[in-house]
């Protein structure tokens, strides 16, 4: 068992996320910034790797008051679980995510993350251990099944994304698609990694759902199960 997995996304209207140099960039609005603290709220844990928490240092708490009482109301903490997924340990001690709003912190690593790394970070979060070299997600997910995650939201970046894709653990997929052109071969995409090489192995997706956000537009997926 594992929970339902849904990723959200932002990004330019040439399927861009930020710059070639990896600058954070404002894609959408405030609109669309609700609705993404509104999903946050509804979701038992957020997620992202490594990769988004040095390049970006997000904090992924829930900012709404109005939202934070309500999940206070309903027994939980007032942020859902942050998780890093991060093999070698690479966190930092000051990240953001281990610091600010409340609720429970997860950094999970392989095992081949150094154990000096690892025992630092168990002061600020759990650890959890998944995979020898890079991590098991699957094993990952049923974990946190197994510590009562039934939803789980996925926030980047793009070698994760691609990572869940390719290994079919993607239920829904939300997409931003902003009013703007980045361009750049080496801009970051949603799923990066090394892709699918055959056309029978693509990640087939149906659409749920359209709404007009800001001056981009909202587009719900489901991922077709093979």
């Amino acid at each position: 068992m594992r929970p339902f997995v849904f990723i959200n996304i932002a990004m330019s209207a040439d399927g861009k996320i930020s710059t070639r140099e990896r600058r954070q960039v404002r894609i959408s609005g405030t609109e669309d910034f609700a609705r993404v603290d509104r999903i946050k709220a509804e979701s038992d844990a957020i997620m992202v790797g490594i990769g988004t928490v040095l390049a970006d240092n997000p904090s992924l708490t829930v900012k709404s008051p109005e939202l934070r009482a309500r999940r206070r109301a309903a027994g939980k903490d007032e942020d859902p679980i942050r998780i890093v997924v991060d093999s070698a340990g690479r966190t930092p001690l000051d990240a953001d995510i281990l610091h600010k709003g409340t609720g429970k912190r997860i950094v999970a690593v392989s095992r081949a993350a150094p154990q000096e790394k690892v025992e630092a970070l168990r002061e600020h979060a759990d650890v959890i251990v998944a995979g020898d070299e890079t991590i098991d997600l699957a094993a990952l997910l049923a974990e946190l099944y197994r510590r009562g995650v039934r939803r789980l939201m996925v926030e980047g970046g793009g070698t994760l994304i691609w990572a869940l894709f390719e290994q079919g653990l993607v239920d829904e997929l939300q997409t931003f698609i902003g009013n703007m052109i980045i361009g750049g071969k080496d801009a970051p995409t949603p799923a990066d990694g090394t892709g699918f090489l055959r056309e029978m192995d693509f990640a087939r997706l149906r659409i749920i759902g359209t709404e007009q956000l800001d001056d981009g537009l909202l587009v719900r997926w489901s991922v077709e199960k093979g």
